[in-house]
């Protein structure tokens, strides 16, 4: 008799309640120990206990915030967010318990928060911080008078920035050499799986550690008045790269063709990462590298021996690399961009009129019917509709699987400890949680911080046990209010059309085709282009993963045009290994055979942005068979012949 077949929920639902292997960050989990459960001693200690949880909920804030490894970074991180939290809880405390004139305020505050978030990272937690404290403080009772609030907050807030800087004297620009090592490291993975298939999976390995870099040591630079010789070297260090990560598809492509490369070449990649981490300077270039012959190895022989020269010498721009890779703007005209993209963009303005929306359902909700302690139902829907937190769908049922597994640690918290003295260590394990639980996904974050918002909350309202139902069943209420209002009413959010994105990115692939091959004097042009297109598909990954985890049509449309987004990435690639032997040696190719290519990239995105469906078209791309443009050629050809079944 066969076995019946088992019953098991689709990969899209489940995907987010599989933990990220991810390293636990102890620094962090020691910092957000003592930051959440020092202010309850202390309040504690001096018989205003309500004051030590306002001031652990503020901890709380710069605790989830502080996600960056630069420590000029870290201030803006945790600091400017804490502005925006003291200015919500303010407005808060001003309607509360003012029914009607709440649900409006709220719903302006959704909407300058949803519209804020399109900036950028900083941004984007301030705008939470500015409605989470809101809805705290119009649905929880706060000392008077009105000040008191925000400036306990503050003062949270401002401990984690101080335990963050207590290593910065020491370890000033660590973070930075400890990044860029790591990108160097990162670069010798490379090398090492050139000719395999595990080639793909580092070539975006180094396209992240790259993003990463570059956004720590401009960011730092940014706020440099002159020219430090530290960050100087760094970045210069970081610059001389940049040719190596360029040579490495010639030396993939030629891996395939001949052999694996010399284990001395990522060898040699991972010795100077060292002496980029501890800062050595003076050591000989290497000597032990094969003797190159074919032009993909004398590209690669050149990067890493330019790239010994600079890491080695004590000048800190030897060579006065450019820096003009990733020059951050002035701040004027990024502050001018910021405000163009908040008032201007569709994006701003949709974001902004949906979070608006659903908070204003939420607390008219909450208005409308006398539920206790309101404010979990407007924060659910808060955290559920965070855009760049990834899908509105999942996060709403991962929301829910976290905060039932995080009741369930509450209420035997709340079941079993007597209150008083014993909250500050339970505390302590409690806040230990947030960071190590954050990197394996949302579901493990959000059971981590429920309980942890309990025994706060508890603290202020001393209810006891009686916490632990009604905030499963607001979770639930705002988790559906976000389903319908956030997601539902929106046809956009499960009919996405996806392939704009990725077609924008094959049109800026073809410009890179037409450029790289152009014969033009300009050295920096095919460079710079060729990173902002790898940042740029980076993003369109990341866009396509959280695409895969809707429900379907979109989660079916994003695997099915998935191929396609693997196969922009190898044109990119074959393009840069072409252009490299090319300026090694290797004969120039046809200008008609890259104008062939470049129509052909044309073609396939204006076929993407005018279809849901890919249709199979053979592309007929005649050439020197043994040109430099051949790779080129079949991976065109192939994405050409990538199609996927109908989904309209």
């Amino acid at each position: 008799m066969a076995r019946p077949p088992r019953i098991t929920p689709p990969a899209w639902l489940t995907a987010g309640l599989k933990p990220a292997p991810t390293p636990i960050p102890w620094a962090a989990v020691l910092r957000a120990s003592v930051a959440l459960s020092v202010p309850l001693a202390v309040g504690m200690a001096t018989h205003r206990p309500a004051y030590g949880a306002l001031v652990s909920m503020g901890a709380l804030s710069g605790v989830i915030g502080d996600t960056a490894d630069a420590y000029r970074m870290r201030v803006f991180n945790i600091a400017v967010p804490q502005l925006f939290g003291a200015l919500g809880v303010t407005l808060g405390t001003l309607v509360f318990g003012e029914g009607w004139v709440a649900v409006i305020a709220l719903t302006l505050v959704a909407l300058v928060s949803g519209m804020i978030s399109s900036i950028g990272a900083v941004a984007s937690v301030s705008g939470l911080l500015l409605l989470l404290n809101a809805v705290v403080g119009a649905g929880l009772p706060m000392p008077a008078p009105w000040w008191k609030a925000p400036v306990l907050l503050g003062l949270g807030g401002l401990f984690v920035l101080a335990l963050t800087l207590l290593g910065w004297p020491m370890r000033r620009a660590a973070p930075e050499r400890e990044a860029v090592a790591g990108t160097y490291r990162a670069v010798a993975e490379l090398y090492e799986a050139t000719g395999t298939d595990a080639y793909d999976e580092k070539r975006q390995a180094v396209t992240a550690s790259l993003n990463q870099s570059y956004d720590l040591v401009l960011a730092r630079r940014a706020l440099q008045h002159g020219r430090a010789s530290s960050l100087v070297r760094i970045l210069a260090q970081l610059n001389v790269l940049i040719p190596l990560v360029e040579a490495a598809p010639a030396a993939h492509l030629r891996a395939r063709l001949v052999g694996p490369l010399s284990p001395a070449i990522p060898a040699a990649v991972r010795e100077l990462a060292d002496a980029v981490e501890e800062g050595r300077t003076g050591a000989p270039a290497p000597d032990d590298l094969p003797t190159p012959e074919r032009p993909a190895e004398k590209a690669v022989d050149h990067a890493l021996r330019h790239a010994a020269a600079v890491v080695y010498k004590a000048d800190p721009d030897p060579y006065n690399v450019d820096d003009r890779l990733g020059r951050p703007a002035a701040l004027r005209v990024r502050a001018r961009r910021a405000a163009r993209a908040v008032l201007l963009s569709e994006a701003s303005w949709r974001y902004g009129l949906r979070l608006a929306l659903c908070i204003g359902l939420a607390q008219a909700f909450v208005s409308l019917i006398p539920v206790p302690r309101s404010y979990w139902i407007p924060l659910t829907v808060t955290f559920v509709m965070k855009p760049d937190f990834g899908s509105v769908f999942s996060r709403a049922v991962l929301r829910a699987a976290g905060t039932a597994a995080g009741l369930v640690l509450a209420a035997l918290v709340l079941s079993q400890v007597p209150r008083g003295w014993w909250d500050v260590p339970v505390l302590a394990v409690l806040a230990a949680l947030i960071p190590a639980s954050s990197a394996k996904g949302y579901a493990f974050q959000t059971a981590a911080i429920t309980p942890v918002i309990l025994l706060l909350s508890d603290t202020l309202n001393h209810q006891g046990f009686d916490l632990v139902l009604p905030r499963l069943y607001d979770s639930l209420i705002g988790c559906a209010i976000a389903l319908v209002a956030g997601y539902l009413l929106w046809p956009e959010s499960w009919h996405a059309r996806i392939g704009d994105r990725l077609a924008d990115a094959v049109a800026d692939t073809a410009a890179y085709v037409a450029r790289a091959f152009s014969g033009a004097d300009d050295q920096g042009g095919p460079l710079r282009a060729r990173r902002k297109l790898y940042r740029d598909l980076s993003t369109v990954r990341s866009e396509f993963q959280r695409a895969l985890t809707e429900p379907p049509p979109t989660g079916t449309r994003a695997a099915a045009w998935w191929p396609l987004v693997v196969a922009v990435e190898r044109i990119v690639d074959a393009t840069t290994a072409a252009r490299i032997r090319v300026n090694h040696g290797a004969p120039a190719p046809d200008p008609a055979e890259v104008a062939a290519v470049e129509r052909e990239l044309r073609e396939l995105a204006d076929g993407l942005r005018g279809t849901d469906t890919l249709v199979e078209v053979r592309a007929e791309l005649p050439g020197d068979e043994n040109g430099v443009l051949a790779p080129l050629r079949q991976e065109v050809g192939a994405a050409r012949a990538i199609a996927g079944p109908d989904l309209r």
